[in-house]
Protein backbone atom coordinates (compact mmCIF):
# COMPACT_ATOMS: atom_id res chain seq x y z
CA UNK A 1 0.00 0.00 0.00
CA UNK A 2 1.02 3.69 -0.89
CA UNK A 3 -0.28 6.51 1.67
CA UNK A 4 0.12 9.73 -0.04
CA UNK A 5 1.43 12.37 2.35
CA UNK A 6 -0.37 15.42 3.05
CA UNK A 7 -0.83 18.19 1.09
CA UNK A 8 1.66 20.57 3.52
CA UNK A 9 4.59 18.24 3.04
CA UNK A 10 4.04 18.53 -0.37
CA UNK A 11 3.86 22.44 -0.19
CA UNK A 12 7.06 22.66 1.34
CA UNK A 13 10.30 23.86 -0.19
CA UNK A 14 12.46 21.72 -2.54
CA UNK A 15 15.63 21.09 -0.69
CA UNK A 16 18.10 22.58 -3.45
CA UNK A 17 20.93 21.37 -1.57
CA UNK A 18 20.28 17.84 -1.69
CA UNK A 19 20.77 17.54 -5.27
CA UNK A 20 24.47 19.29 -4.50
CA UNK A 21 24.77 16.33 -1.92
CA UNK A 22 24.12 13.66 -4.82
CA UNK A 23 26.49 15.53 -7.40
CA UNK A 24 29.29 15.30 -5.16
CA UNK A 25 28.36 11.90 -4.03
CA UNK A 26 28.72 10.29 -7.24
CA UNK A 27 32.14 11.80 -7.90
CA UNK A 28 33.46 10.56 -4.88
CA UNK A 29 31.70 6.81 -5.54
CA UNK A 30 33.59 7.06 -8.74
CA UNK A 31 37.21 7.85 -6.62
CA UNK A 32 37.56 11.36 -7.19
CA UNK A 33 39.20 13.51 -4.63
CA UNK A 34 36.67 16.21 -4.19
CA UNK A 35 37.61 19.30 -1.95
CA UNK A 36 33.76 20.00 -0.70
CA UNK A 37 33.30 23.70 0.17
CA UNK A 38 29.82 23.44 0.10
CA UNK A 39 29.06 22.19 3.02
CA UNK A 40 28.20 23.99 6.19
CA UNK A 41 29.15 21.14 8.74
CA UNK A 42 32.06 22.28 11.27
CA UNK A 43 34.91 20.24 10.75
CA UNK A 44 36.54 20.51 13.77
CA UNK A 45 35.49 18.20 16.60
CA UNK A 46 34.09 19.45 20.48
CA UNK A 47 36.13 20.31 22.83
CA UNK A 48 37.51 17.61 25.36
CA UNK A 49 36.17 19.49 28.82
CA UNK A 50 32.79 19.63 27.26
CA UNK A 51 32.89 15.97 26.10
CA UNK A 52 34.24 15.12 29.73
CA UNK A 53 30.93 16.91 31.31
CA UNK A 54 28.50 15.00 28.83
CA UNK A 55 30.51 11.24 29.94
CA UNK A 56 29.96 12.13 33.42
CA UNK A 57 26.38 13.57 33.19
CA UNK A 58 25.86 10.55 31.43
CA UNK A 59 26.79 8.18 34.33
CA UNK A 60 24.14 10.22 36.40
CA UNK A 61 20.80 8.25 36.82
CA UNK A 62 19.49 11.96 37.28
CA UNK A 63 19.75 12.29 33.90
CA UNK A 64 18.45 8.93 32.70
CA UNK A 65 14.62 10.41 33.26
CA UNK A 66 12.80 12.83 31.78
CA UNK A 67 14.09 16.24 31.78
CA UNK A 68 12.22 19.10 33.15
CA UNK A 69 9.56 19.70 30.34
CA UNK A 70 11.07 23.25 29.62
CA UNK A 71 14.48 22.82 29.90
CA UNK A 72 17.02 22.37 33.14
CA UNK A 73 17.40 25.55 35.16
CA UNK A 74 21.31 25.63 35.16
CA UNK A 75 21.87 25.35 31.64
CA UNK A 76 18.97 28.80 31.21
CA UNK A 77 20.89 30.08 34.03
CA UNK A 78 24.12 29.48 32.11
CA UNK A 79 22.51 30.95 28.95
CA UNK A 80 21.82 34.32 30.91
CA UNK A 81 25.29 34.60 32.26
CA UNK A 82 26.72 33.63 28.74
CA UNK A 83 24.76 36.77 27.88
CA UNK A 84 25.47 38.81 30.37
CA UNK A 85 29.30 37.92 30.16
CA UNK A 86 29.59 38.69 26.22
CA UNK A 87 27.48 40.70 25.79
CA UNK A 88 26.51 42.98 29.02
CA UNK A 89 22.56 42.00 28.40
CA UNK A 90 21.01 40.83 31.45
CA UNK A 91 17.94 38.08 30.50
CA UNK A 92 15.79 36.13 33.09
CA UNK A 93 16.55 32.87 32.80
CA UNK A 94 12.83 31.39 33.38
CA UNK A 95 11.25 34.03 31.29
CA UNK A 96 13.27 35.26 28.57
CA UNK A 97 15.18 32.35 27.97
CA UNK A 98 13.64 28.72 25.65
CA UNK A 99 16.17 25.84 25.35
CA UNK A 100 15.53 24.64 21.37
CA UNK A 101 16.60 21.05 19.79
CA UNK A 102 19.02 23.10 17.94
CA UNK A 103 19.01 26.67 16.40
CA UNK A 104 17.05 25.46 13.27
CA UNK A 105 14.23 24.00 15.54
CA UNK A 106 13.80 27.08 16.67
CA UNK A 107 13.59 29.39 13.59
CA UNK A 108 11.36 26.35 12.11
CA UNK A 109 9.20 26.88 15.23
CA UNK A 110 9.03 30.55 15.60
CA UNK A 111 6.47 31.70 12.42
CA UNK A 112 3.95 28.18 14.25
CA UNK A 113 4.30 30.16 17.37
CA UNK A 114 3.34 32.98 16.20
CA UNK A 115 1.73 33.88 12.67
CA UNK A 116 -1.71 33.17 11.30
CA UNK A 117 -2.07 31.99 7.03
CA UNK A 118 -1.45 34.56 5.49
CA UNK A 119 0.27 36.56 8.00
CA UNK A 120 3.45 38.31 6.25
CA UNK A 121 7.23 37.39 7.03
CA UNK A 122 10.27 39.57 6.21
CA UNK A 123 13.05 37.00 4.72
CA UNK A 124 16.70 38.29 3.70
CA UNK A 125 17.20 37.18 0.42
CA UNK A 126 20.14 35.85 -0.15
CA UNK A 127 18.91 33.50 3.12
CA UNK A 128 18.96 30.60 4.85
CA UNK A 129 16.53 28.28 3.41
CA UNK A 130 14.96 26.86 6.44
CA UNK A 131 13.32 30.01 7.49
CA UNK A 132 10.89 29.19 3.91
CA UNK A 133 10.39 25.88 5.55
CA UNK A 134 9.09 27.73 8.82
CA UNK A 135 6.75 30.39 6.92
CA UNK A 136 5.68 27.66 4.61
CA UNK A 137 4.57 25.57 7.99
CA UNK A 138 2.98 28.03 9.16
CA UNK A 139 1.35 28.49 5.98
CA UNK A 140 2.78 32.34 6.12
CA UNK A 141 3.46 34.78 3.04
CA UNK A 142 6.91 35.62 2.25
CA UNK A 143 8.60 38.99 1.11
CA UNK A 144 11.78 39.16 0.75
CA UNK A 145 14.71 41.96 1.86
CA UNK A 146 17.34 42.13 -1.06
CA UNK A 147 20.51 41.96 0.35
CA UNK A 148 23.07 43.52 -2.05
CA UNK A 149 26.79 44.01 -2.21
CA UNK A 150 26.34 47.83 -2.34
CA UNK A 151 24.62 47.88 1.26
CA UNK A 152 27.05 45.75 2.67
CA UNK A 153 24.67 42.48 2.32
CA UNK A 154 22.34 44.52 4.86
CA UNK A 155 18.31 44.81 3.62
CA UNK A 156 17.51 48.54 3.08
CA UNK A 157 14.78 49.42 4.92
CA UNK A 158 13.78 52.26 2.98
CA UNK A 159 13.72 49.95 -0.10
CA UNK A 160 10.77 48.00 1.30
CA UNK A 161 6.91 49.39 0.64
CA UNK A 162 4.63 50.55 3.09
CA UNK A 163 2.23 47.81 2.44
CA UNK A 164 4.66 45.21 3.32
CA UNK A 165 5.88 47.03 6.17
CA UNK A 166 2.53 47.36 7.34
CA UNK A 167 1.57 43.88 7.31
CA UNK A 168 4.60 42.72 8.49
CA UNK A 169 4.44 40.78 11.35
CA UNK A 170 7.74 38.90 11.76
CA UNK A 171 11.22 39.67 10.04
CA UNK A 172 14.44 37.38 9.97
CA UNK A 173 17.93 38.49 10.33
CA UNK A 174 21.46 36.76 10.14
CA UNK A 175 24.22 38.00 11.33
CA UNK A 176 27.15 37.42 10.99
CA UNK A 177 25.57 36.19 7.66
CA UNK A 178 25.13 32.94 6.01
CA UNK A 179 25.65 32.87 3.24
CA UNK A 180 27.45 36.06 2.46
CA UNK A 181 30.10 36.23 5.41
CA UNK A 182 28.88 40.06 6.06
CA UNK A 183 28.23 41.41 9.62
CA UNK A 184 26.31 44.14 11.06
CA UNK A 185 26.93 46.75 13.48
CA UNK A 186 25.07 48.41 16.89
CA UNK A 187 23.78 51.09 14.38
CA UNK A 188 21.98 48.99 12.09
CA UNK A 189 20.57 47.10 15.22
CA UNK A 190 19.29 50.00 16.94
CA UNK A 191 17.51 51.40 13.20
CA UNK A 192 16.32 47.93 13.31
CA UNK A 193 14.57 48.16 16.58
CA UNK A 194 12.86 51.50 15.66
CA UNK A 195 11.34 49.96 12.55
CA UNK A 196 10.39 47.04 14.66
CA UNK A 197 8.40 49.51 17.33
CA UNK A 198 6.94 51.82 14.00
CA UNK A 199 5.71 48.58 12.34
CA UNK A 200 5.01 46.01 15.69
CA UNK A 201 7.41 43.31 13.84
CA UNK A 202 8.88 40.84 15.68
CA UNK A 203 12.58 40.57 15.07
CA UNK A 204 14.11 37.11 15.40
CA UNK A 205 17.80 37.85 14.53
CA UNK A 206 19.42 34.18 14.05
CA UNK A 207 23.10 34.42 15.43
CA UNK A 208 24.22 31.03 14.93
CA UNK A 209 27.91 32.84 13.88
CA UNK A 210 28.27 35.26 16.68
CA UNK A 211 31.04 33.82 18.11
CA UNK A 212 33.23 34.20 14.28
CA UNK A 213 34.16 37.73 13.88
CA UNK A 214 37.22 38.71 12.13
CA UNK A 215 40.04 41.52 11.71
CA UNK A 216 39.20 42.34 15.58
CA UNK A 217 35.90 42.73 15.21
CA UNK A 218 33.86 40.72 17.74
CA UNK A 219 29.91 40.14 15.94
CA UNK A 220 27.61 42.49 17.52
CA UNK A 221 24.27 40.75 19.17
CA UNK A 222 20.82 42.62 18.33
CA UNK A 223 19.63 42.31 22.10
CA UNK A 224 22.79 45.03 22.79
CA UNK A 225 20.59 47.60 21.15
CA UNK A 226 18.42 49.33 23.55
CA UNK A 227 14.50 47.97 23.16
CA UNK A 228 15.88 44.97 21.31
CA UNK A 229 14.38 42.50 23.81
CA UNK A 230 10.43 44.32 23.42
CA UNK A 231 11.12 43.50 19.49
CA UNK A 232 12.46 40.33 19.45
CA UNK A 233 14.62 37.41 20.32
CA UNK A 234 17.93 36.34 19.12
CA UNK A 235 18.08 32.20 18.64
CA UNK A 236 21.49 31.37 19.60
CA UNK A 237 23.26 27.51 18.60
CA UNK A 238 26.41 25.71 20.38
CA UNK A 239 26.71 24.44 17.07
CA UNK A 240 29.30 26.91 15.56
CA UNK A 241 31.05 27.92 18.84
CA UNK A 242 31.96 24.99 20.75
CA UNK A 243 31.81 22.75 17.83
CA UNK A 244 29.06 20.81 18.61
CA UNK A 245 26.81 20.28 15.60
CA UNK A 246 25.69 17.25 15.68
CA UNK A 247 24.09 17.91 20.09
CA UNK A 248 21.50 19.77 18.77
CA UNK A 249 21.00 21.86 21.45
CA UNK A 250 20.45 26.01 21.27
CA UNK A 251 18.27 28.26 22.74
CA UNK A 252 16.25 31.75 22.40
CA UNK A 253 16.90 34.72 24.17
CA UNK A 254 14.73 37.87 24.30
CA UNK A 255 10.94 38.93 24.45
CA UNK A 256 9.11 36.93 27.24
CA UNK A 257 5.89 36.62 25.25
CA UNK A 258 7.79 34.83 22.72
CA UNK A 259 9.59 32.80 24.58
CA UNK A 260 6.48 31.54 26.33
CA UNK A 261 5.43 30.76 22.86
CA UNK A 262 8.30 28.50 22.05
CA UNK A 263 7.94 26.66 25.37
CA UNK A 264 4.09 25.88 24.78
CA UNK A 265 4.92 25.23 21.33
CA UNK A 266 7.54 22.54 22.31
CA UNK A 267 5.68 21.49 25.26
CA UNK A 268 3.28 19.52 22.84
CA UNK A 269 6.19 18.54 21.06
CA UNK A 270 8.85 17.37 22.94
CA UNK A 271 9.54 16.21 26.64
CA UNK A 272 13.16 18.16 26.75
CA UNK A 273 16.65 17.32 26.06
CA UNK A 274 18.58 14.89 27.27
CA UNK A 275 19.88 16.24 30.79
CA UNK A 276 23.41 14.93 29.85
CA UNK A 277 23.30 16.85 27.12
CA UNK A 278 21.85 20.22 28.65
CA UNK A 279 24.66 19.64 31.76
CA UNK A 280 27.30 19.91 28.72
CA UNK A 281 25.72 22.77 27.07
CA UNK A 282 26.02 24.69 30.59
CA UNK A 283 29.85 23.59 30.83
CA UNK A 284 30.31 25.16 26.91
CA UNK A 285 28.68 28.59 28.02
CA UNK A 286 30.13 28.95 31.39
CA UNK A 287 33.24 27.21 31.01
CA UNK A 288 36.45 28.09 29.64
CA UNK A 289 36.45 30.13 26.66
CA UNK A 290 39.59 29.75 25.02
CA UNK A 291 38.79 27.48 22.94
CA UNK A 292 36.41 29.68 21.44
CA UNK A 293 38.91 32.14 20.89
CA UNK A 294 41.46 29.63 18.99
CA UNK A 295 38.26 28.36 16.75
CA UNK A 296 37.93 32.02 15.61
CA UNK A 297 41.58 32.14 15.12
CA UNK A 298 41.63 28.79 12.88
CA UNK A 299 38.45 30.40 10.76
CA UNK A 300 40.46 33.66 10.03
CA UNK A 301 43.99 31.85 8.84
CA UNK A 302 41.99 29.90 6.91
CA UNK A 303 39.89 32.86 5.68
CA UNK A 304 43.43 35.10 4.43
CA UNK A 305 44.94 31.47 3.29
CA UNK A 306 42.15 30.80 0.76
CA UNK A 307 40.86 34.62 -0.04
CA UNK A 308 44.49 35.89 -0.81
CA UNK A 309 45.21 32.63 -3.04
CA UNK A 310 42.17 33.79 -5.18
CA UNK A 311 43.20 37.05 -5.36
CA UNK A 312 46.88 35.73 -6.40
CA UNK A 313 45.27 33.99 -9.21
CA UNK A 314 43.41 36.97 -10.53
CA UNK A 315 39.57 36.28 -8.78
CA UNK A 316 39.38 39.41 -7.58
CA UNK A 317 36.35 38.46 -4.56
CA UNK A 318 35.78 40.02 -1.28
CA UNK A 319 36.84 38.67 1.94
CA UNK A 320 34.14 37.73 4.56
CA UNK A 321 34.16 39.94 7.69
CA UNK A 322 32.44 36.98 9.91
CA UNK A 323 31.04 33.11 9.59
CA UNK A 324 32.96 30.22 8.09
CA UNK A 325 31.72 31.19 4.86
CA UNK A 326 33.29 32.66 1.80
CA UNK A 327 30.60 34.26 -1.08
CA UNK A 328 32.53 34.68 -4.36
CA UNK A 329 31.43 36.16 -7.31
CA UNK A 330 30.69 34.25 -10.28
CA UNK A 331 32.81 34.56 -13.62
CA UNK A 332 30.81 35.57 -16.68
CA UNK A 333 28.92 34.21 -18.39
CA UNK A 334 28.75 31.23 -15.72
CA UNK A 335 25.37 31.14 -13.53
CA UNK A 336 25.87 30.63 -10.15
CA UNK A 337 24.45 26.60 -11.03
CA UNK A 338 26.67 26.28 -14.05
CA UNK A 339 29.66 27.55 -12.09
CA UNK A 340 29.14 25.01 -9.87
CA UNK A 341 29.11 22.48 -11.89
CA UNK A 342 32.17 22.90 -13.67
CA UNK A 343 33.96 23.34 -10.78
CA UNK A 344 32.81 20.10 -10.00
CA UNK A 345 33.21 18.47 -13.14
CA UNK A 346 36.44 20.02 -13.84
CA UNK A 347 38.37 20.44 -10.54
CA UNK A 348 36.64 18.08 -8.45
CA UNK A 349 35.90 21.36 -5.92
CA UNK A 350 32.54 21.26 -4.47
CA UNK A 351 30.92 25.06 -3.76
CA UNK A 352 27.17 25.94 -3.09
CA UNK A 353 25.50 27.72 -5.99
CA UNK A 354 24.02 31.16 -4.80
CA UNK A 355 20.62 30.74 -6.33
CA UNK A 356 19.78 27.87 -3.50
CA UNK A 357 19.82 30.90 -0.95
CA UNK A 358 17.49 33.26 -3.20
CA UNK A 359 16.71 35.32 -5.94
CA UNK A 360 19.77 37.91 -5.48
CA UNK A 361 22.22 35.11 -4.38
CA UNK A 362 22.26 34.25 -8.65
CA UNK A 363 25.84 35.72 -9.34
CA UNK A 364 27.59 34.32 -6.52
CA UNK A 365 28.85 31.00 -4.96
CA UNK A 366 29.30 30.29 -1.38
CA UNK A 367 32.24 28.31 -0.33
CA UNK A 368 33.17 26.92 3.49
CA UNK A 369 36.67 27.36 5.17
CA UNK A 370 35.47 23.68 6.86
CA UNK A 371 38.60 22.18 5.82
CA UNK A 372 42.52 22.63 6.14
CA UNK A 373 44.94 25.12 4.86
CA UNK A 374 46.39 23.20 2.92
CA UNK A 375 43.31 21.76 1.25
CA UNK A 376 41.72 25.10 0.75
CA UNK A 377 45.44 25.80 -0.71
CA UNK A 378 45.20 22.72 -3.11
CA UNK A 379 41.61 24.27 -4.14
CA UNK A 380 43.56 27.26 -5.46
CA UNK A 381 45.52 25.55 -7.08
CA UNK A 382 43.07 23.78 -9.14
CA UNK A 383 41.09 26.81 -9.83
CA UNK A 384 44.47 28.32 -11.37
CA UNK A 385 44.62 25.88 -13.68
CA UNK A 386 41.16 26.43 -15.12
CA UNK A 387 42.80 29.12 -16.57
CA UNK A 388 39.50 31.60 -16.37
CA UNK A 389 40.67 34.07 -13.64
Amino acid sequence: MHFSQAELLNSLPKHFFASLVEKVGKYTEQGCDVINLGQGNPDQPTPGHIVASLKQAAENPANHKYSPFRGMKTLKEAAASFYQREYGVELDPEKEIAILFGGKAGLVEIPQCLLNPGDVVLVPDPGYPDYWSGVELARAKMVTMPLLEQNGFLPDYDMLSQKNLAEARLMFLNYPNNPTGATANKDFFDKTVEVAKQHEVCVVHDFAYGAIGFDGVKPASFLQSEGARKTGIEIYTLSKTYNMAGWRVAFAAGNESVIAAINLLQDHLYVSLFGAVQEAAAEALSGPQDCVRELNDLYETRRNTFINGLHRIGWKVAAPKGSFFAWLKVPEPFTSAEFADYLLEKAHIAVAPGIGFGTFGEGYVRAGLLTSEMRLEEAVSRLEQLNIF
